[in-house]
């Protein structure tokens, strides 16, 4: 059995971050807290260990995702993984996120991505086929991507 990912939810929309909470719960994994700005998304990376970052682009303090996810990269702490109703936001080199779901998502495509992201995280790479929904950086699309 692969170990559970421990995840940190950084999302300003409080209902959103409780579903997203219990569906990382329910799929077997921990949620080692949640942020709504930059602020409190920087202590939070600085205080727990989280394999990975579920980031949304617009926070309570602005479209301050992006810098969250450069903050995050710059630590090389955890990965990051956009959850976003508008991914045009996310720049081309995608702040060093793996990759982005887009919103709204599906508890089918989000257990699908978290099983996928498991096996990316804990024995690269993945050796499922990449989940609908889920689209990956052009950086690791060329990691990750399931040989043909």
């Amino acid at each position: 059995m692969i170990e559970p990912l421990k995840v940190l939810i950084v999302e300003d929309e409080a209902l959103l971050a409780m579903e997203l909470e219990s569906l990382v719960e329910d799929a077997g994994h921990s949620v080692v807290g949640w942020a709504t700005s930059l602020a409190e998304a920087k202590d939070m990376v600085d205080t727990t260990q989280a394999d990975i970052a579920f980031v949304d682009i617009h926070l309570t303090d602005g479209p301050t995702g992006i810098d969250v996810a450069e903050y995050i990269g710059d630590r090389k702490n955890s990965m990051v993984i956009f959850m976003t109703a508008n991914p045009k936001r996310i720049p081309d080199h995608f702040a060093g996120a793996i990759g982005v779901i887009a919103k709204p998502y599906t508890m089918n495509g989000l257990t699908s991505a978290l099983r996928y992201l498991q096996e990316g995280v804990r024995r690269p790479p993945p050796k499922s086929e990449r989940p609908a929904g889920f689209t990956l950086s052009p950086a690791f699309k060329t990691i990750w991507a399931p040989a043909a």
